[in-house]
């Protein structure tokens, strides 16, 4: 009797297997369970049934959590497998672009009144920034491995002395018309033009600090406009 019951199984199990495609492998397992247990009876939490199922929906739900929607904030410059890469930017449309940044050099009371009255021995410290900043805007690509090398339209750097603090404040401006954003340029500017203060100044003093090299507002692209939050 069991081995006739068996044979009838058998057939039937070999049916769902070669069923078209639309009768998927889950819903085939569930009716050949069914049929299982017809013959054996219901199976124990770990009989072989259960656990094949168990494997097969393990490894569904693994794989969903792969194909999922991927999180829309992510880390571009990371390929699928880890590594470094560089954005393929040759299917964005081009637009215009600006970003804006700042940051602050604290000279200390010594050094600022030098500054001020440009009697520093290597000549007008701000000046000389001010152009410095400007050259690091355009060779960005080159101190930055993955940034493109794009055409900036307009660089704009201006330092202020600030006599509340004895610092000098630095805000960069770039621009650009294209397929990537120009902020990496903007916070170049600010931060070389602050490494020249430090450098034009470091005779009178070792203790100078830079700090606060930040991105204040950028526009363009598909993410639109952005500004810090004060």
């Amino acid at each position: 009797m069991f081995l006739r019951r068996l044979s009838v199984t058998l057939p039937l199990s070999r049916r769902f297997f070669s069923s078209n495609s639309n009768h998927d492998l889950s819903s085939t397992i569930a009716e050949l369970n069914k049929e299982m247990e017809s013959v054996f009876g219901e199976p124990s939490s770990n009989g072989p049934a259960s656990s094949a199922s168990n494997v097969y929906m393990a490894q569904e739900a693994q794989l969903g959590t792969h194909k999922g929607v991927e999180s829309p904030v992510g880390l571009t410059h990371i390929g699928s497998t880890g590594e470094a890469q560089m954005v393929d930017v040759s299917l964005k449309e081009s637009s215009k672009r600006t970003a804006i940044a700042r940051c602050k050099v604290i000279l200390g009371k010594k050094v600022f009144d030098l500054v001020l009255a440009n009697q520093m021995a290597k000549g007008d410290v701000l000046s000389v920034a001010k152009i410095a900043g400007i050259s690091g805007a355009k060779h960005t690509s080159s101190l930055i491995p993955l940034c493109h090398n794009i055409t900036l339209t307009n660089v704009r750097v201006d330092l202020t002395l600030k006599p509340e603090d004895f610092s000098v404040d630095i805000e960069g401006e770039a621009a650009s018309t294209g397929k990537t954003g120009v902020e990496m340029e903007a916070m170049t500017a600010v931060t070389i033009a602050a490494l020249t203060v430090y450098d034009m100044c470091k005779a009178a003093s070792k203790d100078i600090q830079i700090s606060d090299v930040r991105l204040e507002h950028k526009t363009g692209g598909k993410s639109g406009d952005w500004y810090r939050e004060k």
